[in-house]
């Protein structure tokens, strides 16, 4: 006589569970080896990079306490590459005088940021920053300033840095 054999639906249903945990592990480990080894997670790490070194040099050559003038143009070196850093390299006894007769306190607030432009390859890249800066003199109000500021960048070996800086045109340009 024949013998019927007979699954034990407890075993069937533990090796269809293995066989999906197998699957899922494998196109997991797929999809973030693909993930890991995209250009486009490269390129966006590189945008979040330039920008948040853009607003905060940006920030930092907004910000000047005349209690605390070295640190405070220290920063603004130390945030500069290119022209940009000659011109305040060279301004700095200037920027002493200045300050040190005014004897004002600013200090710059990111409101928003973007990166307009972007060249991985050539390290350059261009930001557009919205800022409010509050300047305080030793006596009267404190004087308050929202404006936008252009930003164009340079990646050194010590990381993104600025290399110029502007106003941003305001209202309508078009004819």
């Amino acid at each position: 006589m024949a013998r019927v054999r007979t699954t034990n639906p407890l075993r069937a249903a533990a090796v269809a569970l293995t066989v999906v945990a197998a699957v899922a592990a494998g196109w997991g480990g797929w999809s973030r080896y693909d993930a890991a080894h995209d250009d486009s997670a490269a390129y966006a790490q590189a945008r979040d990079d330039a920008l948040a070194a853009g607003e905060q040099a940006v920030q930092n050559l907004n910000t000047l306490d005349h209690a605390k003038l070295a640190e405070g143009l220290d920063s603004w070196e130390d945030s500069t590459t290119g022209d940009l850093h000659s011109q305040l390299v060279e301004g700095r006894k200037g920027f002493v005088e200045q300050i040190e007769a005014a004897r004002t306190v600013s200090t710059a607030k990111i409101l928003s940021g973007a990166v307009t432009e972007l060249d991985d390859r050539a390290g350059k890249a261009g930001v557009m920053v919205a800022l409010r800066v509050t300047v305080t003199a030793p006596e009267g109000e404190p004087a308050v300033k929202e404006s936008r500021m252009l930003g164009q960048l340079t990646r050194t070996s010590e990381g993104w840095k600025l290399s110029a800086l502007g106003q941003a045109p305001v209202g309508n340009t078009a004819g």
